[in-house]
């Protein structure tokens, strides 16, 4: 076991320089696949409106909102995996990752 964790640390400390790029990448990562959600219940939720409204709203979310997500959240999730010890950083991206991956097979986002 204590393999395991001086592998996984070692690992995590070599992600530590690319943490931005990280969190980037499972926040936008994270976008694509819900995006389409938020799409549908914002398409919901503005039927029978003016057209003018509808395409407003959609740009809105889809460029600012989505835009906005990224800016701001990213940053915060960097500082976040940069506290935790390298070895649980190294666990929780992988972990992320398949998550993620696991969740567009099943909604067919690949």
């Amino acid at each position: 076991m204590d393999t395991l964790i001086s592998l996984f640390a070692q690992a995590g400390h070599t992600f530590k320089p690319w943490l931005g790029e990280i969190s980037l990448t499972i926040v936008a990562c994270s976008l694509i696949i819900f995006g389409s959600d938020i799409n549908h219940f914002l398409r919901r939720l503005l039927s029978g409106k003016s057209i003018f409204i509808r395409t407003s709203a959609f740009i809105l979310v889809n460029s600012f909102g989505y835009g906005l997500l990224l800016i701001k959240v990213s940053p915060w999730l960097t500082q976040q995996l940069s506290t935790m010890p390298s070895q649980w950083m190294f666990a929780s991206v992988i972990t992320t990752f398949i998550v993620i991956g696991l969740w567009a097979q099943k909604t067919r986002h690949y």
